[in-house]
């Protein structure tokens, strides 16, 4: 299986790098792993819903550019679905058993994805209705993979 991973922005900080190095390494174990950053763009403060749509619209045709026609899209999203991590585990291990070779999560940048984005999403998936930094959410999503992998081969990990 091969897992991509579509973020907006950089990561500055070195603690969330070096999650993200460890859980990337831990998960070469299960799968390819693919992060890809695209450039976000500035937000001006006090920013119109007009300015806002435009801003996504721009990150989602970066994102777009790296998303592949047979890929499964997970979009990462507040409105998306909650489900426990054995649910994130079975929902994996499933599409791979139905042939899909792909998928790809998509974490938007610090005002969400476009609207193309969306459409382009098999399924929407949401960690909690809080908001979380879209740098942590990285480190969140890497580490939920790699505990859906633990679950999906019946290794200790996820009590």
């Amino acid at each position: 299986m091969k897992i991509s991973v579509i973020t907006v922005g950089k990561i500055k900080e070195k603690y969330l790098k070096d999650a993200i190095a460890e859980y990337s390494k831990r998960l070469s174990k299960y799968c390819k792993l693919e992060i890809v950053e695209v450039a976000d763009e500035k937000t001006p403060d006090n920013a119109s819903e007009t300015v806002e749509t435009m801003i996504r619209a721009k990150e989602g045709e970066r994102i777009l550019k790296h998303v592949k026609d047979d890929a499964y899209v997970v979009t990462l999203e507040i409105q998306g679905k909650q489900v426990t991590s054995e649910e994130l585990a079975k929902k994996i291990d499933k599409l791979g058993i139905q042939g899909v070779s792909h998928i790809t999560f998509i974490i938007g940048g610090s005002i969400g994805l476009g609207e193309e984005v969306l459409e382009r999403s098999n399924y929407a998936l949401s960690f909690s209705k809080m908001t979380f930094p879209h740098q942590l959410m990285r480190v969140i999503l890497l580490e939920q993979i790699y505990r859906s992998y633990r679950i999906i081969h019946g290794e200790p990990y996820h009590k």
